[in-house]
């Protein structure tokens, strides 16, 4: 049995704050404000593979009125999505990520993600994809006041031990 599932999200650009996208740190003046590290690339995926399962969103899993997840990196969160999908039986056909981002220029972060993400998953690299676009200046994205990211991903039950 296959499953889809759709992820987006959005955090606004702010000065002291690391900038954080698909697991790794991308030098950059700005970072994504948020209670967490403010991943949109994660983020996005975390609420694909959440509903692909029908288990709802990262809110519903990881509040942001907890505070022992203030600041927490995604990819710790990633890894207890990805726990959670294998024991619900399912595993990863591949995630396709697009990053929406007038700057900074993310090309040459991309292979570095999709391995990041990889790992998170415990999965192959080949199955994850990392895209990056713009909105031609149009918009938050395109003024730089924030990122935007989009996720969607293919899940496949597998037979447990």
């Amino acid at each position: 049995m296959f499953r889809i599932g759709q992820g987006y999200d959005v955090h606004r650009l702010v000065a002291n704050r690391k900038l954080i996208l698909g697991g790794v740190e991308i030098p950059y003046a700005l970072g994504l404000l948020g209670h967490s590290d403010a991943d949109v690339a994660l983020h996005a995926l975390m609420d694909a593979i959440l509903g692909a399962l029908a288990r709802g969103d990262i809110g519903k899993l990881f509040p942001d009125t907890d505070d022992s997840l203030k600041d927490i990196s995604s990819m710790l969160l990633l890894e207890k999505v990805a726990r959670v999908m294998r024991d619900d039986g399912y595993g990863i056909v591949n995630a396709d990520i697009t990053i929406v981002a007038q700057t900074p220029k993310l090309a040459g972060h991309i292979d570095l993600m999709r391995e990041a993400t990889a790992r998170g998953l415990g999965c192959a690299v080949s199955q994850v994809s990392v895209k990056a676009t713009t909105t031609e200046k149009l918009g938050f994205t395109g003024r730089g006041d924030g990122i935007a990211a989009e996720a969607v991903v293919l899940l496949e039950k597998v037979d447990q031990p």
